[in-house]
């Protein structure tokens, strides 16, 4: 069995055959090995041994604090455990006590580090400190959809001197960056390497970074995107208030699936459907395909999920940069407010400096308007199943259930926001538009989500989860970092105007995050938290550390 796997492993290394058929591998091994170790052990001590596997290493994995994501960790785990390693998996949602205890305890070889939202990348950094300040000089493995090479070299690194922090960008690469790390011949000359390499990345960042020009929060305004209200009039929403689906059609959601994501969460490149004829991955696409769509008619046969959504349209218009929700149509009394983020980046010509409260009414404009918000959930039914395939040792299959809990989730966003535009808002009754038109997003209004890139705030899906009453209506709640769980959920505001686009707000200054804490009522250093990924400075109390 090992020297089949040994054959996978250097076949997908090569890069001559996929991750999906790596698992699917993995997974005979495993459920083989399940039944077969009770025997090799029974033989091994009548032998006079003591029935322990001679692995590899030790690899303790685990996602971050407040983070519930963990489908790229899965798939790091197994393709490592293919290749004779030890994998102590903590989960999700770990603290950083409990990952340096137990890579203590279990005198692990490295530690693996996962996460998906940007609070994360600061969690990382963390745990890195507590590894040095600890003693610790293991290898620390950082990967996850927000995680990237430049921000390991310039927030990671530098915190973490006694071990290497190696940054691995997908599965394929961590065999090879586990082995190397855990050559006595090799570790050297690599580690010397990749500390060379992230002090050329940090210096190019901080010369790329130093050569932008960046305007004063008050000339960023000046230049904030312009539009005649006068000559436009907002639409309203149809009710005003919350509206609950307790149960949603799973074929209908399902019919509103964007699939190229699917792919790229098996590390498999390209687009939906364009993949499935693909000529290296094509065969590896289809079988994936013909799998995912059988488990798909499964979960919608049996119905495996429930999905549930709340929405929600209010009363609004902006002031300066924030946008006030009120009660009711006298707008006498205000009901919350939405705070948005500037681009500060100098632009040539008469390119605007956006914020998402440039495509709502301004209260001196006398325009009345309105704002929307959703939250969806494929439902906390696929994190059971999963949980339940593992315990098979079918991790192939744990990990299918998954990446189409994701995109049920964001299949069902698709489609409640095209009922929104056509019926509940229905400022776009007549709107006709194939599924696979709307994943181009040609229709009019956006759908943006706190921690994403038009609003990098995670803090503010507080105000929409409150509004909503998502926990309690719809068992959806946030953890501590802002990550939403069931983790297959999705968030954000609805914004009508014809002329909203998606945009970047970028790094920041600190004229405009000392503006934001005033504005939110925060601590400045609690805004400097969680904007930390965002802003073009370091912060005080960091740089007073330093010294």
């Amino acid at each position: 069995l090992m020297d089949g796997m040994n054959v996978v492993g250097d076949l997908f290394g090569s890069g001559k055959m996929f991750l999906p058929q790596v698992v699917k591998s993995a997974r005979v091994m495993k459920q083989a090995v399940a039944h077969l170790l009770p025997f090799m052990e029974a033989e091994k001590v009548a032998n006079g041994g003591d029935g322990e596997r001679r692995a590899a290493g030790k690899i303790l994995m685990a996602t971050v604090k407040g983070d519930v994501h963990d489908i790229g960790k899965n798939i790091v785990g197994v393709v490592l455990s293919c290749n004779n390693y030890e994998i102590i998996d903590l989960g999700v949602m770990v603290p950083s006590q409990k990952i340096l205890e137990t890579a203590r305890r279990e005198n692990v070889d490295a530690i693996g580090l996962s996460g998906l939202i940007t609070p994360s990348l600061d969690e990382m950094a963390h745990v890195a400190a507590e590894m040095e300040r600890e003693g610790f000089d293991i290898p620390l493995l950082i990967g996850g959809a927000t995680t990237s090479r430049v921000h390991t070299a310039v927030k990671i690194h530098p915190q973490y001197q006694r071990g290497q922090v190696v940054y691995v960008n997908d599965a394929s690469r961590a065999v090879g960056v586990v082995s190397t790390l855990l050559s006595a011949e090799n570790k050297p000359a690599y580690v010397a390497d990749i500390r060379a390499e992230y002090e050329k990345v940090a210096e190019k960042h901080a010369q790329s970074e130093a050569e932008k020009q960046r305007l004063p929060l008050a000339k960023a305004r000046e230049r904030a995107f312009k539009t005649d209200w006068t000559a436009y009039t907002p639409p309203k929403p149809t009710f005003l208030g919350t509206r609950v689906f307790e149960s949603y059609d799973l074929a209908e959601i399902a019919s509103h699936i964007d699939w190229s994501p699917f792919f790229q969460a098996w590390e498999l490149k390209g687009r939906y459907p364009a993949i499935l004829e693909d000529e290296e991955q094509g065969e590896a696409a289809r079988q994936l395909w013909e799998d995912a769509q059988a488990m798909l008619r499964t979960i919608i046969q049996k119905q495996w999920f429930r999905p549930k959504a709340v929405i929600g349209f209010w009363p609004a218009n902006t002031v300066g940069d924030d946008i006030r929700l009120y009660t009711d149509e006298s707008r006498s009394e205000e009901l919350a407010t939405f705070y948005t983020l500037r681009q500060q980046l100098t632009k040539s010509g008469d390119k605007p400096n956006m914020a998402l409260s440039d495509f709502v009414a301004p209260r001196d404009s006398g325009k009345p308007d309105w704002v929307g918000g959703f939250v969806v959930t494929a439902g906390p039914e696929e994190h059971a199943l999963a949980e339940r395939f593992e315990r098979q040792n079918d991790d192939y299959s744990s990990i299918l259930v998954k990446a189409l809990g994701d995109r049920v989730a964001e299949g069902f966003a698709e489609l409640m926001h095209e009922r929104v535009r056509k019926e509940f808002w229905g400022y776009a009754p007549d709107e006709q538009f194939t599924a696979e038109e709307l994943i181009h997003e040609p229709y009019q209004g956006i759908r943006p989500a706190p921690g994403y890139p038009a609003q990098p705030d995670h803090t503010e899906k507080t105000t929409l989860f409150r509004l909503l009453n998502a926990r309690q209506r719809i068992g959806v709640q946030l953890t501590e970092s802002y990550a939403m769980w069931p983790g297959a959920s999705v968030a954000g505001l609805y914004l009508s105007h014809p002329q909203a686009f998606y945009f970047g707000v970028a790094k920041v200054e600190r004229d405009q995050v000392i503006d934001y804490a005033a504005r939110k009522g925060m601590e400045v250093a609690e805004v400097e938290r969680w904007l930390s990924p965002i802003m073009n400075y370091t912060p005080a109390p960091a740089a007073d550390a330093a010294e």
